[in-house]
């Protein structure tokens, strides 16, 4: 008699699940979306004016230009250089379509960066344009 045979007269192999580890592997996974999820919402952070607002749905053919408060821009969550912004966001609204861009100005950063913002949405035939503000009630 081999050792082979030996194994196999032996116990009989069972085929269960445990499913004590399995619930601890589950708990484990959603404690780890719970606790990433705000960070994976994304978006560039800005110090908004407040005031008084309408509130805008967005949608996604909208685009979102940011200017943080040290003044650089930003197309969605992507820093663009000032020489690349004009041609990126034309690229941009002709890609999706878009009929608003949605322009985010930190109340830290110059006015004159927003301004420049607002002079690269012009030319491209975009609806409208809004400046975005905190909604406080």
């Amino acid at each position: 008699m081999t050792r082979r045979d030996r194994q196999r007269n032996g116990l009989p192999v069972r085929a269960e699940i445990n499913v004590t580890s399995l619930v601890d592997v589950a708990f484990t996974l959603l404690i780890i979306f719970i606790i990433t999820a705000p960070v994976l919402q994304g978006g560039i952070e800005v110090n908004l004016p407040e005031g008084p607002v309408q509130v805008v749905e967005a949608t996604d053919d909208q685009i979102i230009v940011a200017i943080d408060e040290t003044g650089l821009l930003h197309i969605g969550d992507a820093p663009v250089a000032d020489d690349l912004f004009d041609v990126t966001l034309q690229e941009l609204i002709e890609e999706r379509n878009a009929d608003l861009v949605l322009i985010k100005g930190d109340s830290a950063a110059v006015f004159g960066r927003v301004a420049r913002a607002l002079a690269g949405i012009a030319p491209n035939n975009v609806r409208a344009s809004f400046i975005m503000r905190e909604f406080r009630r």
